[in-house]
Formats: structure tokens, C-alpha cells, sequence
């Protein structure tokens, strides 16, 4: 895969009372993630060319992809792929950046979800409410001890636009 076709299409960044290791640990750890992402937990081969996956509470595969980069504690850049059928051949991949700095007594963290075609506003809509939710519940979660309990609604504009470009939707 050629990464350097892909542009940033969402880009966070959000500051966190805490150290790289500990957000290089909440990024990477199946343990920690399953407490700030809603139950799914990530799983990857700490290296160049591993297996990203994030599983569902259930431990089936809803996240696929390959690692691009791996410095830890600094930069990880992984594909970011939804197993629903047809999704990746209509989309693409997703390119998915976090980049860890000091700041201070804190750590900047920056999210960029590139691709390598135009994605739509309605399908972006879905990373776009759910990015800020996941990584505000990672913050917490480093900084209080308990991740946060946002109630989130299905992302209906993305699922409609998935839809008119015949992807089913599981479930549905």
C-alpha cells in the first residue's frame, strides 16, 4: 500500500494529564482499551507489518489492519479497516496516525484518519463523533482512574450513506 496517497481527512488533538508511556500503553493495550472503548479491546503485533485488530466485547474481529509505524513511545500508524462486507472495497482503507509528545507536565496527543480517496462528509460524520468520544474516555481514564460513560447514539447519517452505496450493514 502506497500510505503517501492518503490525506488527512480528521484530524484531534487533545492534551492528557499523564506520560507517553502510560497513552502509548492505552493505545496499544487489549487490558486498557477494553476499559475506555465501550468493551472492545485492541490487539497488535508491536511491530512493522503486524496485525492491528480491534475485537468487540465478544471477541469477534471488527477492526482489521497492518501496522505502518511503530515508536513507541512517540508514533503509531496503523490501517484501520471495518470487517462489514464491502466496506473496505467501496472506502478504501483507513489510515489511522496517533502521535504522542511532552508537553509540558503533559502529553499532546494528535489522531489523524487519512484515506487515499474523497470520503463524504455523512460517512465521515461517524469517526467524527466517535474519535472525540473515545479518546475524552481514554483522557479520563488516564487522569481520574475511570473512563467516561458517554451514551452514544448509532451514527444514523454514516450508516445512511453506507447504505446508498450498498453496503449492508450487520445486524440490519
Amino acid at each position: 500500500m502506497d500510505v503517501s496517497a492518503f490525506k488527512p481527512a480528521i484530524v484531534y488533538t487533545i492534551y492528557i494529564a499523564s506520560t507517553p508511556e502510560r497513552v502509548w500503553e492505552a493505545l496499544t493495550s487489549a487490558e486498557f482499551s477494553r476499559q475506555y472503548f465501550h468493551g472492545f479491546a485492541v490487539d497488535l503485533d508491536k511491530k512493522v507489518g503486524g496485525n492491528f485488530i480491534v475485537r468487540t466485547p465478544d471477541g469477534s474481529t471488527h477492526i482489521s489492519g497492518k501496522v505502518f509505524e511503530y515508536d513507541p513511545p512517540r508514533k503509531l500508524t496503523i490501517t484501520w479497516d471495518v470487517n462489514w462486507p464491502g466496506i473496505v472495497e467501496a472506502l478504501g482503507s483507513s489510515l489511522v496516525t496517533y502521535e504522542i509528545e511532552q508537553a509540558g507536565a503533559s502529553v499532546k496527543l494528535t489522531l489523524t484518519q487519512s484515506h487515499d480517496r474523497p470520503i463524504s462528509d455523512d460517512i465521515l460524520s461517524g469517526g467524527r463523533t466517535g474519535w472525540p468520544a473515545i479518546l475524552s474516555s481514554m483522557k479520563s481514564l488516564l487522569e481520574t482512574g475511570t473512563p467516561l460513560q458517554i451514551k452514544m447514539e448509532p451514527p444514523t447519517r454514516m450508516l445512511a450513506a453506507l447504505k446508498k452505496l450498498g453496503i449492508k450493514i450487520p445486524g440490519e
